[in-house]
């Protein structure tokens, strides 16, 4: 059974950082894409950041140079790292995992993070 699990999400204020990070099990980790989603109220699910099984590293517009994606294939997780964080990026944060680019792949339950004074 495929697991993917979410957390790090939280209220901060704008200027702020968060870390996500998204254990996965059930599948070989280390062969996988893993991609970080989100979805605002009212808005589609948009990607934010991608990272392959060779570990090239591709970002959304929108969180470029204010975000990080990483994997530690030991510990079968991928991270998030996000700085200057700004209320548009209010949003349930989904964890992703596939093995090709076209898959829909498998989903976490998502985190919850808040950007507000």
């Amino acid at each position: 059974q495929v697991q993917l699990v979410e957390s790090g999400g939280g209220l901060v204020q704008p200027g702020g950082s968060l870390r996500l990070s998204c254990v996965a099990s059930g599948i070989y980790f280390s062969i996988n894409t893993m991609e970080w989603y989100r979805q605002a109220p009212g808005k589609q699910r948009e990607l934010v950041a991608r990272i392959t099984s060779g570990g090239s590293t591709n970002y959304a517009d929108s969180v470029k140079g204010r975000a990080t994606i990483s994997r530690d294939n030991a510990k079968r997780t991928v991270s998030l790292q996000m700085n200057s964080l700004k209320p548009e990026d209010t949003a349930v944060y989904y964890c992703n995992a596939k093995l090709h680019i076209s898959d829909y792949g498998w989903w976490g339950q998502g985190t919850q993070v808040t950007v507000s004074s």
